[in-house]
């Protein structure tokens, strides 16, 4: 049998999805406008990086192509490595279960309930009820903010008087920041899991244990130790039919979150991208026949896009790419490497919110053909193809590419 390994390069769209214009979001392309913004020089940083975006193993395996593929532009026939596409997203957000559930072979046919941005964001309701249940003094923020300026803000007033900091964004979420050690890792946990129990009627996608650290506003630094409390994905995916089946799936970062810990057999931790990549290399190296490694890289997303750094985003894409060839080493006979991503976050764009954009398709595998796989409809047809590659039946949404790129695998 196979093997095969899923990397999400969390948040990297090349190129706003057809429907962009209905999230705000027409004209945004997260690789097009660091790539264009490097070119010109907004993308140097003394002491981090300097010059046109350098991404030779990515643009080998085809992501030029790819985002031309995205654009609606004809794909190059330079000889590639790698196979190349692009896909659009059929799911009703562009938060991120709806992308990875997508990626996994499960769009979410529903629409995600939202908090409005005004002040207050929270129904009363729902605020008295996690205040009463969680036994709290009060809460801060109850607002929509970028997770960093809200700590900042509220930081210190949460220190002083024992109240958590809760937030919320464009996406269908609540977050809820709060120093680990003052308040407590475990009562955040605690915390969080009341309130998932209390959103649930309001259809809300995810609770995030946001927990700092730090004693002023200027020193107050964000956790690895976040986690988030999902709802399960509506139908069994990917994930779920390989486990069903007696394959092992191996979670790497936020995956066994994500997927509300079904269909995962085993999750591992790291912080930072790099730190992951190192966990990604050592799953490569434990998996077996028919197992599964899906890992995220969630730097991308949360440290640069959120944040709309365009030179942090761009030397975080090229140490990634720099460590490619260590994955690609790991490969053997039968294995299917798949890079992708599950929505946008283009630096360059208004806000702090994700971009509605497609996602590159990039992969490779000794025996696995070079090929143009053109323009997907459905993040789906990713899963399908995993799902062929391992042997699996087709499953109910997507089609497969696999027959494009078998060759002699």
């Amino acid at each position: 049998m196979a093997r095969a390994f899923i990397f999400v390069l969390d948040s990297f769209g090349i190129g706003s999805a057809p429907d962009a214009a209905a999230f705000g979001d027409e004209g945004s392309d997260t690789f097009g406008h660091i790539a264009a913004a490097c070119a010109a020089g907004g993308g140097d940083r003394a002491g981090l990086r300097s010059g046109p975006l350098d991404l030779p193993n990515l643009m080998s395996l085809g992501l030029g192509e790819a985002a031309a593929i995205a654009s609606g532009r004809k794909a190059g026939h330079g000889k590639r490595t790698g196979f190349f596409g692009a896909a659009e997203e059929i799911s009703t957000g562009k938060d991120t279960p709806s992308g990875h559930w997508e990626i996994a072979a499960v769009p979410v046919p529903f629409q995600w309930g939202y908090f409005p941005e005004k002040i207050p964001a929270l129904p009363a309701a729902l605020s008295e009820a996690v205040t009463r249940e969680a036994k709290l003094p009060g809460i801060l923020g109850d607002c929509h903010a970028s997770g960093t300026e809200i700590i900042a803000r509220l930081g210190e007033e949460h220190l002083r008087t024992g109240k958590p900091i809760l937030y919320t964004s464009a996406d269908s979420v609540l977050q809820i920041a709060a120093h680990e050690t003052h308040f407590g890792l475990e009562r955040l946990y605690a915390l969080c899991k009341t309130a998932r129990r209390l959103v649930d009627p309001l259809n809300i996608g995810r609770v995030i244990a946001r927990p700092f650290v730090g004693e002023t506003a200027e020193a107050f630094e964000r956790t690895a130790n976040r986690r988030d409390f999902a709802v399960p994905p509506p139908e069994p995916t990917l994930l779920d039919r390989l486990v069903q089946r007696g394959s092992k799936v191996i979670g790497i970062g936020k995956i066994g979150d994500i997927f509300a810990h079904q269909g995962v057999s085993e999750v591992r931790k790291a912080s930072g991208n790099m730190a992951l990549f190192d966990a990604s290399l050592g799953a490569m190296d434990d998996a077996g026949d028919g197992d599964l490694v899906f890992a995220n890289f969630v730097d991308f997303d949360t440290l640069f896009g959120h944040r709309r750094d365009i030179p942090g985003y761009a030397a975080a894409l090229e140490a990634f790419d720099g460590r490619l060839p260590e994955a690609f080493a790991k490969l053997r006979k039968g294995d299917l490497l798949l890079l992708t991503a599950d929505h946008g976050c283009d630096p360059s764009w208004h806000g702090t919110d994700h971009t509605r954009e497609r996602v590159p398709i990039l992969g490779t595998g000794p025996g696995l053909k070079a090929e143009d796989v053109g323009l997907r409809r459905s993040y789906a047809d990713i899963g399908e193809t995993v799902a062929e590659h391992l042997g699996l039946a087709h499953g109910r949404h997507g089609t497969s590419f696999y027959s494009a790129i078998a060759g002699n695998a």
